[in-house]
């Protein structure tokens, strides 16, 4: 085990249509996608595209959508170690205009508790929140034997604040802001004063705002990709969590500033594309993204 990714499964359905039909209407989408998703999921499967394999600690349903999951990670090799629950759940994605709205049915009612791994070279733990007794099992095992923990901060879970206990690295979304009635600065404080390492609170196109070691706080910006070309941006945050853990145990020693433009890129290459599995970035995809795109604020 390289690193081990805990979360809550998904199949999303992403589908690019000019309107949602109401009442008894009926209408045809433009496209559509359908893929593995879920946010510690997508994050696994990234990294595992980029070139270190996961494992990953996750629900899984013995129903077909189930199977086609496990099919799926297969495909890139990540061992799944299955929390078994009754249904799979699905995500109904319509991205449109650089956002997205998100329709999901989850059955994250666990039917066995999480099972004991056995964490022998496994160099990074990345968390999205979900499974929460598992997420802090694992968050303090990893603590004690100083390896590195990592949390996707999209919003607030139950057990969240205890949980940023055991961070080393928390990149957390404006929604998890708004949900504290704190203001990015204030967010990153309360990271700090947690005891994490690294804090990030990722605004979209405005890019990152973040601190690193020293405690020093800075601005990353985005990347400027052209409105006319952002596709789909569901995905896209989960994509960059998985990139900078890849780029991480890829270069434990770079700076964490290296590892978040790296990352930026990943999610700049993302967004252009419809679906989570369309999306995955390559190492030759991200360097090509890096090359291709001012930083700057994208277009509006």
């Amino acid at each position: 085990m390289q690193a081990l990714f805990i979360g809550q499964t998904y199949i999303d359905v992403t589908f690019i249509a000019d309107r949602i039909p109401t009442g008894d209407e009926k209408d045809v989408a433009r496209d559509y996608a359908v893929s593995f998703g879920g946010n510690a999921v997508t994050a696994a499967f990234c990294c595992a595209r980029l070139g270190v394999v996961p494992d990953l600690l996750t629900s899984v349903a013995d129903d077909w959508l189930g199977r086609m999951f496990l099919d799926m990670a297969a495909k890139y090799q990540i061992p799944v170690h299955a929390r078994k629950v009754r249904r799979s759940s699905l995500s109904f994605v319509m991205p449109r205009e650089g956002k997205r709205a998100i329709l999901r049915a989850r059955d994250d009612k666990y039917l066995h508790p999480y099972p004991p791994l056995n964490l022998d070279g496994c160099r990074a733990l990345h968390l999205d929140g979900h499974q929460a007794d598992a997420a802090l099992h694992y968050a303090k095992a990893c603590r004690e034997a100083d390896i590195l923990t990592s949390l996707d901060g999209g919003g607030m879970r139950v057990n969240t604040m205890e949980l940023l206990a055991y961070i080393d690295v928390a990149i957390v979304s404006e929604r998890l802001c708004e949900q504290l009635n704190l203001s990015s600065a204030g967010v990153l404080d309360l990271l700090k004063s947690k005891g994490c390492r690294i804090g990030g609170v990722t605004l979209g196109e405005r890019g990152m705002h973040w601190y690193d070691e020293t405690g020093r706080v800075s601005v990353m910006p985005a990347l400027a990709v052209p409105k006319d070309e952002i596709v789909d941006t569901n995905g896209a945050g989960d994509v960059f969590h998985g990139a900078y853990v890849y780029s991480y145990l890829s270069n434990p020693k770079a700076p964490w500033e290296a590892h978040f433009g790296f990352a930026r890129a990943a999610s700049a290459h993302a967004i252009r594309f419809l679906g989570n599995e369309a999306r995955l970035p390559s190492p030759a995809d991200v360097k090509a993204t890096e090359a291709r795109y001012q930083i700057g604020r994208a277009h509006v």
